[in-house]
């Protein structure tokens, strides 16, 4: 682990992290990344009704980036488009109990992929 302590909440995202995998039928997708520290991240959805019906994330990256891809895929999930694209990475990060300083960008690329991903359907739906 290094010198980063991550609390339970994060490390229990980071072992068992929730909307894991590939969305085959998704109406939008995002890949966002952070070259200063490799991680990079994409997030897909399913969109019904106006709302984030299903969503799924692939990440390649540090603990911190996996549990806040799964947090920020958990806020977003049943919300209404408006509202999950109001998610913000210091929502995010609260969710989950503080990150350690080091790793707060970890979690503005959550926020920044769904942001994305839903800015990408809105594109695609004209």
């Amino acid at each position: 682990m290094g010198n980063t302590d991550y609390n339970e909440a994060v490390m229990d995202h980071f072992r068992n992290p929730r909307n894991m995998g590939e969305l085959k039928d998704a109406d939008a997708e995002a890949t966002v990344g952070n070259p200063s520290c490799g991680d990079v991240m994409r997030i897909m959805i399913k969109v019904s009704d106006d709302k984030i019906a299903d969503i799924k994330f692939q990440t390649m990256g540090c603990a911190a980036a996996i549990a806040t891809s799964s947090m920020a895929t958990e806020l977003a999930k049943g919300k209404s488009l408006d509202e999950a694209e109001k998610i913000s990475n210091k929502d995010v990060s609260l969710a989950l109990g503080e990150l350690p300083p080091i790793k707060e960008h970890c979690s503005n690329l959550a926020a920044d992929a769904l942001r994305l991903a839903i800015a990408n359907f809105r594109k695609n739906k004209k």
